[in-house]
């Protein structure tokens, strides 16, 4: 069921377009939004990816005025990446747009199942998050320890 979910998610915000950027790309966007002025390796290491790959998808997020980088107070040779309020629109659109196809199909549903639903992602919501900040934390760890 849970992969059957993941699949009609994915085929439900592929109708809300997500040009001009690609799903990598737009996980870019969610990572700078929560941890503005991060730097490349940090963000490379994020992604799981290596630096030139990231920075090539940082050059094409800047292109389209999405990404900004600029100098880090701690480094003149570091960049710190933050999004730009263009980036910040195209988020704000995005979801928009998947919040509405989300709600088309919860409108079909009966209201008993809709809060049953609701009840379900509420605590999915917090044993994620839960999870996601042990992984920070476990992270954050092994930065301080390096």
């Amino acid at each position: 069921m849970t992969s059957e979910a993941a699949e009609l998610l994915e085929v439900l915000w592929g109708r809300a377009s997500t040009a001009p950027v690609s799903a990598s790309q737009i996980r870019v966007l969610f990572i700078l939004e929560h941890h503005d002025g991060i730097n490349l390796r940090s963000l490379a290491d994020a992604l799981g990816s290596t630096p030139p790959s990231t920075s090539r998808l940082c050059d094409r997020l800047q292109a389209v005025g999405f990404v900004e980088r600029g100098p880090s107070a701690a480094s003149r040779r570091e960049l710190r990446l933050r999004l730009s309020r263009r980036g910040r629109t195209f988020l704000a659109e995005l979801r928009a747009r998947r919040e509405n196809a989300l709600q088309s199909v919860l409108e079909q549903m009966p209201t008993a199942q809709r809060t049953a639903l609701l009840e379900g992602l509420e605590a999915f919501c917090s044993a994620a998050a839960a999870q996601i900040h042990d992984g920070d934390d476990a992270s954050d760890a092994g930065v301080r320890s390096a």
